[in-house]
C-alpha cells in the first residue's frame, strides 16, 4: 500500500506516520513509504547536490535528484495495490494531491484520511479540495476522519 502524505516534512508529524503504517499493517498491508531512504542514498544525493558551489551546476544536480525521486515514487505507486492518503493541513499537500491523481489514473483504489478539523473544502459538499476528493471517490474510496475506518475501507476496496 502506497502512503501519500506530507508527514515527514515536520518533526511534529513524523511519529504519526508510524501510527498510520501500523494501522495499515494491522489490516494486512505491506507499506510502500516514499519517505523510506533505508540506504541513505536519497539524502546523500540531495546533500551532494546542495554542496555544489556553482549555482547552475547545483540547480542541474538538484533537478536530476528531484527527477529520480519523482520517478521512484511513481514506480512505487504503479506497483502498489492501492493508496492511503493523509489529507491533513490547511490544504492538501501538493505532492499528496498529485500522487492521488496519478494513482486514480492508474486505476488504483484510494482512501483519504483527514483528522484535521479545519474546513478546507471548496464548499460544504466536500471535505477537501473537490478535485482531490473526486479522484478518491472515483476509485470507490472516500475521505474518513478515523484512521481505522479508513484502513478498513481500503482493505475492502483492495479485496474487491
Amino acid at each position: 500500500m502506497y502512503i501519500a502524505s506530507p508527514l515527514r516534512f515536520a518533526d511534529s508529524s513524523r511519529e504519526y506516520l508510524g501510527t498510520v503504517m501500523a494501522a495499515l499493517r494491522g489490516h494486512g498491508f505491506d507499506c510502500l513509504d516514499p519517505w523510506d531512504d533505508a540506504d541513505g542514498s536519497i539524502e546523500a544525493g540531495l546533500a551532494q547536490a546542495e554542496a555544489i558551489v556553482d549555482r547552475a551546476a547545483r540547480v542541474a544536480a538538484l533537478a536530476a535528484a528531484d527527477e529520480a525521486i519523482g520517478r521512484r515514487n511513481a514506480a512505487m505507486i504503479e506497483r502498489a495495490r492501492g493508496v492511503f492518503a493523509v489529507l491533513d493541513g490547511v490544504d492538501v499537500d501538493s505532492g499528496t494531491a498529485s500522487e492521488i491523481g496519478f494513482a486514480a489514473a492508474c486505476g488504483l483504489p484510494i482512501v483519504g484520511l483527514r483528522t484535521d478539523w479545519r474546513r478546507t473544502g471548496d464548499n460544504e459538499g466536500c471535505v477537501v479540495n473537490l478535485q482531490v476528493e473526486y479522484f478518491i471517490r472515483s476509485t470507490g474510496g472516500a475521505v474518513f476522519r478515523q484512521l481505522d475506518e479508513a484502513a478498513a475501507r481500503l482493505a475492502v476496496l483492495v479485496a474487491s
